[in-house]
């Protein structure tokens, strides 16, 4: 099997003053989307303590990729069975407009020319 795993090891802390939590959120936000931050209403107050935001420093960490072809014991290929893989790729489409959106409202560059880095 193709996969690819991460493993993050640290000692997570809860980040509770609101203007840090804001900070990272916006960070995260930024990352994902850049540019989205700014164009979308802030969280609400009920909205910030109802989120949690850990604060993770990476002590160790690994990361695994198995890519390639299958690779079957020698005695796997006399059974009868399909063997093989089947690719899965995850891209962006042109974005949807929501049904509810306000007229005159159109698709931000961001969202418009949004890709998934690789």
């Amino acid at each position: 099997m193709n996969y690819r795993s991460v493993v993050i090891l640290g000692k997570a802390t809860l980040v509770d003053e609101p203007e840090q939590k804001l900070d990272a959120l916006r960070l995260l936000s930024e990352h994902i989307i850049p540019g989205r931050w700014a164009d979308s209403r802030q969280p609400n107050e009920r909205e910030l303590k109802a989120t949690s935001v850990l604060r993770l420093p990476i002590e160790e960490f690994s990361a695994k990729v198995r890519t390639g072809p299958v690779i079957d014991d020698e005695e796997d290929y006399s059974f009868p069975a399909w063997a093989g893989v089947v690719p899965l790729g995850m891209e962006a489409g042109m974005p949807i407009d929501d049904s509810r959106l306000l007229t005159g409202q159109t698709v931000p560059e961001y969202a418009h020319n949004y890709t998934r880095k690789r």
